[in-house]
């Protein structure tokens, strides 16, 4: 939108005529201005209406408001002819989005976005079901994948169309009841009931990405959130300590795995000696360790391999996808130390199952050389867990995923004195994400805090006052 405040409004003009169909006198009335020498002119059936529109006109050039020069409108009435529906513009803000975003970003944006848009309906006449209504735009309308290999398919058309219609405009959203209502659906789940606090400030952010967008693009003025008085509850990012297991019950559970499916026992074990996420386990390749006959080794992670589902990633037809390490740079490494137990059972692995041509260490059983899937060592880990774990504990959140692992490692680390810094740096943290997520975890370090203080208060050669 080109902006001038070279305005000049004229006076209202007079055309008399007739009816067409009367025949009867009729008058009819045009307002006409230029906008940096440009003329416009709009014809009112009535003079009153034609002093209302004309007296718009001279407010806002006296107030020094800005006029658009290609419609001729004050910059408001211009950004309200000209407003995108909420569709519209959810489909250009996934298509902004697309190319830096990662797959699961993908997916999380469109999840975000399908879910929102329920309450950002004009109307609920002739609407598919709110079921199918998400479907679409997940699977279509906010994949731009493909959308850009053509059309809708026809069972999902008729919806595409429909919302194409039928969503409100983002003027609409100036209207404060309108984002809250919004941002209340965001905060429940399919069912009703309130989703995790993580979730809504997960989908919270997309919808506030999305009216930023609207306001960078100068369709909006302001963003509508910052007026909605409208908290976002206080998300819990601590670990929970009842999922860690110590030493023993980790073995325990390696040891199950080792017996059942031993090509993924060193899987587990970098998980829990060397704290790796577990997609930074199945990117794992054998030029990426440096694992010695004795002693400890190192590992020089690279990247991770995350599940993205087909038609998320770059790749259209893959479902897994290599990127960078979590909160790093594309060509970035973290080394890891790598204790002697992992040394040896990474050196066993190697031996036993060699890699892929690719140096993959985990790949598929039986076919191919594809990296080892989610679905594969969750599998394997729910049923170590029924056989190691007793009834009791398997009631409860103890080691409860994978991912644990990694959690056991990191509290162990702490526990043991190793300084914040140091296992950040192992674990691919800053501190103070570390600390905060892993304060509940720290054990007896109170009573050592105590045993120093009382020790400090009890010295004798403290000089006298």
């Amino acid at each position: 939108m080109k902006i001038s405040f070279d305005v000049r409004v004229w006076n209202i003009q007079e055309h008399k005529g007739s009816d067409r169909k009367t025949g009867k006198p009729r008058s009819t009335y045009r307002v006409r201005w230029t906008v940096a020498g440009k003329v416009f002119g709009d014809r009112f059936q009535t003079k009153a209406h034609a002093e209302s529109f004309r007296a718009k006109l001279m407010s806002n050039q006296r107030e020094g408001v800005g006029f658009d020069e290609a419609s001729g409108l004050p910059e408001p009435m211009a950004r309200e002819l000209n407003s995108r529906s909420w569709y519209d513009h959810a489909v250009a803000f996934v298509d902004m989005k697309w190319p830096r975003a990662a797959a699961k970003q993908r997916m999380s944006i469109a999840e975000a976005l399908a879910n929102v848009t329920l309450a950002l309906l004009r109307t609920d006449r002739g609407a598919p079901p709110d079921k199918e209504i998400r479907r679409v735009l997940y699977v279509y309308s906010f994949n731009k994948t493909r959308r850009d290999a053509g059309p809708p398919p026809n069972d999902l058309a008729p919806t595409v169309g429909w919302l194409t219609a039928n969503t409100i405009s983002l003027n609409d959203m100036k209207d404060a009841a309108v984002v809250r209502k919004a941002l209340d659906v965001l905060s429940l789940r399919l069912d009703g009931k309130r989703a995790a606090a993580n979730t809504i400030a997960r989908k919270r952010a997309v919808f506030y990405g999305a009216l930023r967008y609207a306001v960078e693009l100068r369709l909006l003025e302001v963003h509508p959130m910052d007026n909605v008085q409208w908290i976002t509850p206080k998300s819990d990012d601590e670990v929970d300590r009842r999922s860690v297991v110590n030493p023993g019950q980790a073995l325990s559970l390696i040891a199950v795995v080792a017996d059942r499916h031993p090509h993924l026992v060193a899987f587990f074990a970098l998980l829990y000696y060397a704290a790796l996420r577990p997609a930074e386990a199945v990117h794992l390749r054998i030029e990426d360790c440096e694992l010695p006959e004795e002693g400890w080794g190192m590992l020089r992670l690279s990247g991770s391999t995350q599940h993205v589902g087909q038609g998320w990633g770059d790749d259209s037809e893959a479902i897994r996808e290599d990127r960078e390490l979590k909160h790093r740079a594309k060509t970035a490494v973290r080394p890891v130390p790598a204790p002697p137990p992992l040394v040896r059972a990474l050196r066993w692995h190697i031996a036993a199952f060699g890699h892929a041509p690719d140096g993959r260490l985990f790949v598929t059983q039986g076919y191919g050389h594809g990296p080892v899937s989610r679905e594969t060592y969750s599998r394997v880990w729910r049923a170590a867990r029924r056989i190691a774990l007793s009834p009791a504990q398997q009631k409860t959140p103890l080691a409860k995923r994978p991912y644990d692992l990694r959690h056991a490692a990191v509290s162990f680390w702490l526990n043991e004195g190793v300084p914040a810094t140091q296992v950040a740096e192992w674990a691919g943290h800053s501190v103070h994400v570390l600390l905060k997520v892993y304060a509940k975890c720290i054990e007896g370090q109170d009573e050592a805090a105590r045993r120093r203080i009382e020790a400090a208060l009890n010295r004798e050669d403290w000089p006298a006052a």
